[in-house]
Order: C-alpha cells, then sequence, then structure tokens
C-alpha cells in the first residue's frame, strides 16, 4: 500500500541520535553510525522525529510501504516503561489518530498493563509555559488558541495589518477533530495555495474564523480528510463554512471534500464558496 513514512537522508544525518527518543515506536535505530528506519511496520508516518533533526535530515514522504501496525508498536513501547507509554498515547491523541489510540489501550487491557495517567482524547489540554499547553507529543500538532490582542513591544511597519490566525495547528492532516477551538466557530477551508495569491486573506477571510488547509491534489488521503471533516461537524456546533479555492480545475476538490463531509455528519451548515484567481482576484461561486 502507498501511505506516509519518514525518510532519512544518509548524506544528511550526523548519526547525532536526537531523533531516537522522540520515536517511542521503536521505528529508528543508529547503525552504522546514522538513524536507520528499521520497520515500516513501526512507523506512523506523522513525522515526530522530524522536529529534533538538527540537520534536516528526516522528511515525511509518500512510498509503498507495509501498513503499520499499532499493536507490534505497544510490543515495542510497553518495554520501556510508562513514560514512554504516556508520550506515545498523548503522540496519538495530538494527532487526531483515535483508532490506533483505541488499539494501544485494548492491547494494555488485553496484555493486563496499567493505563498510565495520560490527556485523554476529548480532555482540555493543561496550563503550560507561557500559557501554551503542555503537551508529550507532537509539539507541532498541540492544539491552542491564538489570542488577538496587542503585545507589549510589538509594533507593525507602517501600512502593515497582523495576523488574524487564531489557532493552531492549520493543516488538516495534524489537526485533532476534538479540538476546543472548533466549538460554536465560523469555519474557513482553504486551499494550499490561495494565502499567496490573494493578498487580502487575512482581512477578508482569515479574520474571526478557524482555519483549515489542504491541496486536494497533492494530498493523497482524501477519504480520510473527509472523514476527519465529518467528525468536526459532527462533534461540534459550527455556525458557518467558508470554502475559499484557487480557480485552477483540480483545486475545486476543496468543495467536494466539503460537500461529502455534510452529508456524512447529517449537519446543515450554511455553505460560501469563493474562487481566486491567479491574478489575486475573488469571485463567489
Amino acid at each position: 500500500m502507498n501511505r506516509k513514512i519518514i525518510d532519512i537522508d544518509q548524506k544528511k544525518c550526523t548519526g547525532c541520535g536526537q531523533c531516537i527518543p522522540d520515536c517511542p515506536e521503536g521505528a529508528l535505530q543508529l547503525i552504522d553510525g546514522k538513524a536507520r528506519l528499521v520497520s515500516d511496520l513501526f512507523c506512523d508516518g506523522l513525522g515526530a522525529c522530524m522536529g529534533t533533526c538538527p540537520e534536516g535530515a528526516i522528511t515525511v514522504i509518500e512510498r509503498e510501504a507495509g501498513e503499520y501496525d499499532e499493536k507490534a508498536v505497544m510490543a515495542n513501547v510497553v518495554p520501556q516503561g510508562p513514560a514512554v507509554i504516556k508520550a506515545h498515547l498523548e503522540h496519538l491523541v495530538g494527532h487526531g489518530e483515535k483508532k490506533l489510540y483505541d488499539l494501544a489501550i485494548e492491547y494494555l487491557r488485553e496484555h493486563q498493563i496499567p493505563v498510565p495517567s495520560h490527556r485523554a482524547p476529548g480532555s482540555p489540554p493543561d496550563a503550560g509555559v507561557c500559557g501554551h499547553p503542555s503537551f508529550a507529543g507532537c509539539p507541532g500538532s498541540a492544539a491552542r488558541t491564538i489570542p488577538r490582542r496587542p503585545r507589549e513591544g510589538y509594533r507593525h511597519a507602517p501600512g502593515e495589518t497582523g495576523s488574524e490566525l487564531r489557532q493552531w495547528p492549520v493543516q488538516l492532516k495534524l489537526l485533532n477533530p476534538e479540538a476546543h477551538y472548533f466549538d460554536n466557530a465560523d469555519l474557513l477551508i482553504a486551499a494550499d495555495c490561495v494565502p499567496f495569491a490573494y493578498a487580502g486573506f487575512h482581512q477578508d477571510f482569515l479574520k474571526d474564523r478557524i482555519v483549515i488547509i489542504f491541496c486536494p491534489k497533492l494530498d493523497t488521503d482524501i477519504e480520510g480528510y473527509i472523514m476527519k471533516l465529518k467528525e468536526i461537524f459532527s462533534l461540534h456546533q459550527i455556525r458557518s463554512v467558508t470554502i475559499l479555492h484557487m480557480e485552477v480545475p483540480c483545486c475545486s476538490g476543496v468543495a467536494y471534500i466539503v460537500d461529502q463531509a455534510l452529508k456524512g455528519s447529517g449537519k446543515t451548515i450554511p455553505v460560501r464558496e469563493y474562487t481566486v484567481m491567479i491574478d489575486g482576484g475573488v469571485v463567489e461561486s
């Protein structure tokens, strides 16, 4: 099967080993002075190891690979102790991988292994440093709200408008469907290219909305995207949806994915659709 999996550039890898602790699944080992992916079955393709590589040697690619096996991973994780079990569970929660999380919990119960205290799906994040949630999984996927208020000592250049981003992360692949910022939200669902083509993206569309972005052409897990959006629509009271895509034909897939997710959720939510032209104009569809 084709799926996302990490790839290590052996020319860039210095063998520092900093990525190893960030892979509790046990997919990485140092062999002959280089970090190696030792088993496709143990790599979930979520990329928790990428952020700690000082050389930028680790990327996520898509290739033919054996299906990720959560229970085989748990057999690797458990001997490493409760702290590693906790980190792995919160890693799955942070990426919204509820099915894998349920399999991990099932494995622990089947083998009568105590489930360590951890942030379970649906539980609010703990307060952490500087108001950011503490998070034992992938920091890039930790759900957080971004308050929009003036910051002391922070100024924009003359004529510059500020960012209207209100949450993190923004990529659909990384979003947790249970994130609290979806409650009573106005959603902006946009194609990846839109902010580069439309200069007024922040002020005209992003302001006061929660944003979700993806590429209907280059991203391959379209069914997974439909299911994740369906879950977001089902779990939360969404006030409205604004769709923003480019004029090129392949980009109309954004509207298709939203439509299928809405039908699957059984919800009736007001939807407005806009098309951004390559020259920077925008028209309502």
